[in-house]
C-alpha cells in the first residue's frame, strides 16, 4: 500500500500536467470543500447491528456477486 506521501507526489504530479481549467476548477472546489478534519459519525444501536450481521454473513461465505444482484433485481421489476 502507498505511503500518505507517495499518493500526495503522485497527486501533485498529476495536477501538475493538468491543463483543463474546469477541471483544475473543480478539483479546487472539492479539495476546499474537504474538511481537514474527519467528522466523527455515531452509529445508531440499530446500524451497529446491521454491520455485525454483514461481517457474519462474509465471514460465513453468505455473498452474492454483482451480476447476478443485477439479474435477480431486473427479475424483480420484470415481475412488477
Amino acid at each position: 500500500m502507498a505511503t500518505v506521501d507517495k499518493i500526495r507526489s503522485g497527486l501533485i504530479d498529476k495536477i501538475l500536467s493538468i491543463k483543463n481549467k474546469d477541471v483544475l476548477l473543480a478539483l479546487d472546489n472539492m479539495i476546499s470543500s474537504t474538511s481537514a478534519e474527519t467528522e466523527i459519525i455515531e452509529l445508531t444501536k440499530e446500524q451497529k447491528q446491521m454491520l455485525e450481521m454483514s461481517e457474519a454473513d462474509i465471514e460465513n461465505g453468505r455473498l452474492i456477486s454483482q451480476e447476478a444482484m443485477d439479474k435477480r433485481n431486473l427479475e424483480w421489476l420484470n415481475g412488477l
